[in-house]
């Protein structure tokens, strides 16, 4: 007798020995026990997961002496004429080769007839996706009604492609991917048959390279077998599918999450030298970094995942090296460099800027930890200038920093504190105002030019009950909504106390200039200009107390200083968080 290769010497007989696809057989098991039989049955799922398989096995059922019966005997000559491929009753059919309209037109009559000798005419139809669209509607009204004897069996990898008035009349069972344990202990029990001696190691990395297919890990099997003899090791099936060790993957892994390029570089390297795949070496490390996720997030949950025993030592052990988010940020790394695999040059480079940018994302502080932390250095008063707030034109213009998440550093200002006990408060003369104006902007700027920069385009109005009233044009009246904010009333007290007024209070009101008012230079402030003390009453009134010559209301232009811009508070500490550097200043 010719040789059988394991795959079809060892297919399952039975619904019993049928692995991992309980779900599918015990129904059809008791549809044939409850005689609830439909005339169309469709078989999706992976390659090599039992739909031809099942398929048979049920046409067995179905034919068999006595039946239908779940429990048909294997002696009996109707099964094993199934079995061997040659029941006139059971036809099977490669939807690939068969795909036309004359070939269904030619089952549209064959099926009229009687079977020979069995209950059933059963029309077995593999990879029925392939049937073109006339073929699949020269079919439709015989699949709807067709005679009472005849039984039809799909099977198919891609149920998306088989039309929806095909899928609306079958009862559909969608197979799912095996689970590597299954696929070992049902390999083990084949070597134990064979009389081969494998280990553990070596039926995983098998399984694990199968993905969920039987067929794929017992023609893997048979070929060990040829390659190696009767004795296989983990190492003979690494080497002859180009996978990575169990062990490297978690070497590979550690080193990651400890954040030691060099241990990473340099076994990736080893591997990629090994003649290792480098695309399953990344779906491997996916799939690792995933398993740790999930085994974070559920406590040790070992029902949601498919790890052997020295996985799960290691999980155990790398689960505590970092945080949920860590292993989120790293799975993302990974996942977008699988995504872009297929189409790199080199895949060895690739993967090693990804091994580099998952080390780096371990340091990634989220978006709200960093909103949280400028919130705190605001309420500390460390810095009192925002990032991303609009900049009128005469005020710096924003750094650009690199690298740095495109976020905003923008955050709820912090409370105004409560004013310290005041010493007896001391108000300006009037003709002193401008002058204080002056000394006050200049205070400013050096805190914060971005402040200063709104207040440049401001006027002082009065300054009466310790209540410091500042006025800005009708032109510029859009910087109230900027300006206008505890942390900015906060600020211009605080120098206002410094220049021996202390208690006072901020008032941001819409007010035009008074005539012959001289917007304060950058430069250097300008000096005293006499300027009312309140918004004038009346035009006699406001002719009184308007003391300097006429002079044209100009904006002079700004002068900025970049060392001054990048030594501000506030930018050098969102350097620090941002890890960031200063790459252009642009005014």
């Amino acid at each position: 007798m010719s040789y059988q290769v394991i795959a079809r010497k060892y297919r399952p007989q039975r619904f019993a020995d049928v692995v991992g696809q309980e779900h599918v057989t015990q129904t059809l098991a008791n549809a044939i026990a409850q005689k609830r039989i439909a005339h169309a049955y469709l078989f999706c799922g992976p390659r090599g997961t039992g739909k031809t398989t099942i398929a048979r096995i049920f046409a067995k059922a179905l034919n068999c002496t006595g039946g239908p019966k779940v429990d048909f005997d294997d002696a009996d000559d109707r099964v094993q004429e199934i079995t061997d491929g040659r029941s006139l009753d059971v036809l099977e059919i490669d939807g690939a080769s068969n795909n036309g309209v004359e070939q269904v037109r030619e089952l549209r009559e064959t099926c009229k007839y009687a079977p020979a000798k069995s209950p059933f005419k059963i029309y077995i139809i593999d990879e029925v996706h392939m049937l073109s669209t006339a073929a699949f509607n020269a079919l439709l009204k015989t699949l709807e009604e067709p005679p009472a004897h005849v039984k039809f069996m799909f099977a198919t990898t891609d149920p998306e492609k088989v039309l929806p008035t095909i899928l609306s009349r079958c009862q559909r069972f969608d197979l799912r991917r095996i689970p590597t344990k299954l696929i070992t202990q049902h390999l083990a029990e084949i070597a134990g048959k064979e009389k081969v001696t494998i280990d553990a190691a070596a039926l995983h990395a098998i399984a694990r390279g199968a993905d969920g297919g039987m067929r794929d890990a017992e023609s893997t099997l048979d070929q060990l077998i040829s390659f190696c003899g009767d004795k296989i090791e983990e190492a003979d099936v690494l080497s002859m599918f180009g996978l990575a060790a169990q062990g490297q993957i978690l070497k590979l892994s550690r080193a990651v999450l400890a954040g030691e390029i060099s241990t990473a570089l340099t076994e990736l390297n080893d591997l990629a030298k090994g003649g290792k795949d480098l695309g399953r070496l990344l779906g491997d490390l996916l799939n690792h970094f995933r398993n740790l996720l999930i085994f974070q997030v559920s406590k040790g949950d070992l029902n949601l995942l498919e790890v052997s025993e020295t996985e799960v030592a290691a999980l155990k052990e790398q689960a505590g090296l970092a945080g949920t988010d860590v292993f989120t940020r790293v799975l993302e790394t990974l996942a977008d460099a699988e995504l872009r695999l297929r189409d790199a040059a080199s895949k060895k480079i690739l993967l090693e800027v990804t091994l580099l940018r998952a080390i780096e994302s371990r340091n990634t502080l989220p978006l709200d930890a960093v909103l949280k932390q400028l919130n705190q250095l605001r309420a500390q008063g460390v810095g009192s200038g925002t990032a991303t707030a609009p900049v009128p034109a005469s005020a710096p213009a924003r750094p650009t920093f690199s690298p740095a998440p495109p976020a905003s550093f923008s955050a709820a200002a912090a409370p105004a504190p409560a004013p310290k006990p005041a010493a007896p408060i001391v108000q300006p003369a009037p003709g002193d105002l401008a002058g204080l104006w002056a000394n006050l902007i200049d205070a400013v700027g050096r805190v914060s030019p971005f402040t200063r920069g709104y207040l440049l385009d401001a006027h002082p109005v009065s300054f009466e009950k310790n209540i410091f009233i500042i006025g800005y044009d009708p032109e510029f009246s859009d910087h109230l909504g900027l300006v206008d904010n505890s942390r900015n009333h906060t600020l211009l007290t605080t120098k206002l106390a410094e220049l021996g007024h202390h208690g006072a209070m901020i008032k941001f009101i819409k007010a035009e200039a008074p005539s012959g008012w001289q917007r304060v230079a950058v430069t250097s402030p300008p000096a005293p200009v006499a300027a009312k003390t309140a918004p004038p009453a009346s035009p006699a009134k406001s002719a009184e107390a308007a003391t300097p010559a006429p002079a044209e209301k100009k904006t002079a232009p700004v002068a900025f200083n970049k060392d001054e811009f990048k030594n501000d508070p506030l930018i050098q500490k969102a350097l620090e968080i941002f890890k960031g550097t200063i790459v252009e200043v642009r005014a």
